[in-house]
């Protein structure tokens, strides 16, 4: 048996990182592990709900209901926040757990103070990563050419030096890549359907454990309307959503398609008068439960995150990928390969183009027996309660040593 423990759980204020790691967190609780979960107070009420106490600290990563253009659109743009973040939360976190320390720590991959708050206590660190991880050879084959323009460049010089020197404070000796992409033990809260070559990952290292979802009620509920032969959710996450000439073209292809009941998710950055007129069989929410609908929907036109993918994934619901950002491409290009989706760039997003790909997917054979053998293997790999045996096994790897 193992004993009641203190685990601390590190991530950043971002949906897609948070939401992932909430059911796994509830049930360390329900084990009876204390658990302490250190995020910034936008989050912290949707933490403490797990039960874990909640350690907050000060962020300078855009907020979550920030214009996504915040982020900058180069590699450099991108990266060099979550640097700086870092940085600059490392001595709250440290001042937040003097005398407090945990027994082992769990991190998101986006937390780079989690790693080496853990490394500084001499304790187990477990990176729960809520998108693909790295295989063998995917330095060669995606990071080096990625980054072969910004090394280049003072910039990226100067971004390499300040996270090395930063790392080399904290006793780190690792390259920032490594540091940053290849933890020593990952529990990954996808699953492995979605990961590319899969066949290359080292799973004495990464162990898939599939989506990790819970009942969701206190999100709400959502009701089929009746006499709505089929129904489609269209939503581009919680980030990459200010797309009004988008959800234009999503009115067209399913506005006045008979039958046909269209949830349209438009997020906070749009205001629904910019989508003119709509029809009576459209519904436009700034949010709304997106398992619930998706339990109860025909197709999903997704930007094809992480989280959003395991979903449709996990419900048997056939997809339209649109890709906005990161690795939502490479999503599109799995969940298509997989036989379940259609890929369309946002250009291509026609009111024709959507409504021809939607027509084709929902009245395939082939792609329901596909979503239905990939909903089956990804039930077997564990979910939840998986997650939480494989951070025990930790534990007591840990207290044996």
């Amino acid at each position: 048996m193992t004993r009641r423990a203190h685990i601390a759980m590190f991530s950043i204020a971002a949906h897609g990182h948070v939401n992932p790691s909430l059911e796994v967190i509830r049930e360390l609780v329900a084990r009876g592990h204390r658990v302490t979960y250190a995020i910034p107070p936008v989050f912290a009420e949707k933490v403490a709900v797990t039960g874990a106490e909640v350690k907050p600290w000060t962020s300078t990563l855009p907020s979550p209901d920030d214009d996504p253009r915040a982020w900058g659109s180069t590699l450099l743009d991108n990266v060099e926040p979550f640097l700086d973040d870092a940085i600059q939360a490392l001595p709250q976190l440290i001042a937040a757990y003097e005398g407090d320390e945990p027994d082992l720590v769990l991190h998101d991959i986006a937390s780079y103070p989690g790693r080496v708050l853990a490394h500084r206590w001499g304790v187990p660190a477990v990176s729960l990563s809520p998108a693909m991880v790295a295989w063998e050879g995917y330095e060669k084959e995606v990071a080096e050419p990625m980054w072969e323009e910004p090394r280049k460049t003072e910039r990226g010089r100067a971004y390499y030096a300040r996270f090395r020197a930063w790392l080399e404070e904290n006793g780190i000796t690792l390259h920032p890549d490594a540091f940053g992409g290849r933890p020593d033990r990952s529990i990954v809260l996808i699953p492995k359907a979605l990961q590319p070559n899969a066949d290359r990952v080292d799973e004495r290292v990464y162990s898939f454990v599939g989506a990790c979802q819970g009942d969701r009620a206190a999100e709400g509920d959502w009701r089929r309307p009746a006499g709505a032969e089929r129904v489609v959710l269209v939503s581009l996450g919680s980030a990459f959503t200010k797309q009004p000439a988008f959800y234009r073209e999503c009115v067209r292809a399913f506005g006045d398609l008979p039958g046909w009941h269209l949830v349209l998710s438009i997020g906070k950055h749009v205001d629904p008068a910019e989508l003119g007129e709509v029809p009576a069989n459209v519904e436009v929410r700034s949010w709304v439960p997106q398992l619930a609908v998706l339990r109860q929907a025909d197709l999903f036109v997704t930007h094809a995150g992480a989280g959003g993918s395991q979903e449709g994934l996990a419900t048997a619901t056939p997809m339209i990928a649109v890709p906005q950002a990161a690795d939502q491409f490479g999503n599109a290009e799995t969940l298509r390969g997989l036989g379940i989706a259609r890929c369309l760039t946002t250009q291509e997003a026609t009111g024709e183009a959507l409504r021809e790909a939607a027509l084709a997917l929902v009245d395939d054979p082939e792609v329901a027996r596909r979503l239905k053998e990939i909903q089956a293997q990804t039930l077997q790999e564990g979910g939840t309660r998986r997650a939480a045996d494989l951070i025990e096994a930790e534990l007591r790897a840990r207290t044996a040593a």
